[in-house]
């Protein structure tokens, strides 16, 4: 997948120093057992692993493309689990091996549809079925400083309305919320919720979180 591959330099190097935000709702996974399976996927440096262990889950891992980042989590928090991704989106894992799978803000670094499809056909694979996959990413800003980067970049590239470049060599991309709901349509809508995050590069932005259910 070369949309996440050629963004390997950037989260090893300037994306390795930066703070992840999106909150977990802990009233969507009240009724998950303690000892469920749960993947953090694009785990980063383990914010989100570390909220799920404090709350009580005992089977967490993390995977991420970004072997800096991965550093940092076990620097950190040398009690989680924690592992390279090496062929995103491929896991080695067998299939129907997760009980909830977390994708926080990975959709928004993975801007190419076919990237995208292909990253939740591996994590529908390897959830159980009946199993959680919760996501948490951005949608489409209405801002005027977000549409010149939107217009811009699909003008130059003929991306995805909603793909821009940040400042520092980001590729990331926005989301239509009916884009989310299509390449989510093969699971079952549970719940979704309209948040406000503090981006990455510190800006207020709308996102959404989305809880769905595999089949």
């Amino acid at each position: 997948m070369k949309d996440l591959g050629s963004q390997v330099a950037y989260w090893d190097g300037v994306g390795a120093t930066k703070t992840f935000t999106h909150p977990v709702d802990f009233s969507w996974l009240a009724r998950v057992r303690p000892d469920a399976r749960v993947l953090d996927y694009g785990c980063g440096y383990g914010r989100v692993m570390a909220e799920l262990s404090e709350h009580g889950f005992s089977d967490v891992s993390g995977v991420d493309l970004s072997s800096a980042l991965i550093e940092r989590g076990r620097q950190l928090r040398p009690d989680l689990r924690f592992a390279v991704l090496e062929s995103p989106p491929d896991l080695t894992c067998a299939s129907a091996s997760f009980d909830v799978v977390l994708l926080f803000a990975v959709l928004t670094c993975v801007p190419d549809d076919a990237a995208q499809r292909a990253m939740v056909a591996e994590l529908s694979r390897v959830l159980a079925p009946g199993g959680l996959l919760y996501v948490s990413d951005m949608i489409l800003q209405d801002d005027e400083r977000n549409h010149r980067r939107y217009a811009a970049h699909a003008q130059r590239f003929g991306t995805p309305y909603g793909v821009f470049a940040t400042d520092d060599g980001a590729v990331c991309r926005h989301h239509d919320l009916a884009e989310l709901h299509t390449l989510l349509s093969g699971f079952d809508l549970v719940d979704k919720h309209r948040i406000e995050v503090t981006t990455m590069n510190g800006h207020r932005s709308q996102a959404v979180q989305l809880l769905v259910r595999k089949r």
